[in-house]
């Protein structure tokens, strides 16, 4: 039976989503306006139209596609008595945090698989050509990509029976921390290193960004930093260091990969069987 909260959420979901997200990625930008981590090397109005306008062609393909929603699939699963948290007897409040900390472990996981799967990094590999990284790279997703994660949250809220709060929240702290660590933000060592410990910073997330390969198959943590560190995929910091690095795919450096329309074909498109100009960034 759900609690008076988790029926206010359920009933509120819509509007408290979209009023978090634009809460969360209008402070983001505005810091990154006032305080930003580095200089951007590409236009900026270039990039955050597009990657916007990827983001409203993913939030209509998959209301097309899978019309499901993770807290209606929750409240579907209790009904049913279906998943684990539904047949283990825990107090309410750590009932939720475990199953929000194990589906940010999936979500971990998830990542991992989508780098060391060829066909899976064609799809996701589109995340990795914006040139350089803000707020708004972490709207930028294939929508294939957005299709197979979200059949994979709605299979793990099922097998957790994880309650709808619970999924409410994950996807609520999922899109806010994804905004944040994607953002050309400036913490300062010190702050970093506190918040670090617990989620994952954009310096933490920004190296997962660089060019070079041992550094793009590293920090794969999108909220807890913990799986980094516990599943030996953590680099503290980049070898040319932050303002050194190089952001990107070398073989994906012109900026025409910036449009959405070579955003979609990315994961059709091979760049061994293309000439290119080492080093060409068109204006």
């Amino acid at each position: 039976m759900l609690s008076a909260m988790e029926t206010w959420v359920l009933d509120h979901e819509p509007v408290l989503r979209l009023s978090i997200f634009l809460a969360v990625i209008t402070i983001v930008a505005l810091v990154e306006r006032f305080r930003p981590r580095r200089a951007a090397e590409q236009s900026t109005f270039l990039r955050w139209a597009n990657n916007l306008g990827l983001s409203v062609v993913n939030t209509v393909i998959l209301r097309l596609m899978i019309p499901v929603a993770l807290v209606a699939t929750a409240v579907w699963a209790g009904e049913g008595n279906i998943g684990l948290f539904n047949h283990v007897a825990l107090p309410g409040g750590v009932e939720i945090a475990l199953a929000v900390i194990l589906l940010d472990l999936v979500i971990y996981a998830q990542h991992v698989a989508f780098h060391k799967i060829p066909l899976l990094w064609r799809i996701h590999r589109m995340h990795h050509t914006d040139l350089d990284v803000d707020a708004s790279t972490g709207l930028r997703f294939h929508p294939v990509e957005m299709a197979l994660s979200l059949g994979l949250k709605i299979g793990a809220v099922i097998a957790l029976g994880a309650p709808p709060l619970a999924a409410f929240l994950f996807e609520v702290i999922l899109n806010g921390v994804t905004l944040f660590n994607h953002g050309n933000l400036r913490l300062g060592p010190r702050l970093d290193a506190v918040v670090r410990s617990v989620i994952v910073t954009p310096d933490m997330h920004r190296i997962h960004h660089s060019a070079e390969p041992r550094e793009t198959d590293s920090n794969y943590g999108f909220n807890l930093s913990w799986w980094d560190r516990l599943f030996g995929t953590y680099v503290r910091a980049p070898a040319k260091g932050y303002d050194g690095m190089t952001i990107g795919l070398a073989e994906f450096r012109d900026a025409k990969w910036l449009g959405i329309v070579w955003m979609l074909v990315t994961p059709f498109y091979d760049a061994r069987k293309q000439p290119r100009t080492p080093g060409k960034v068109s204006p």
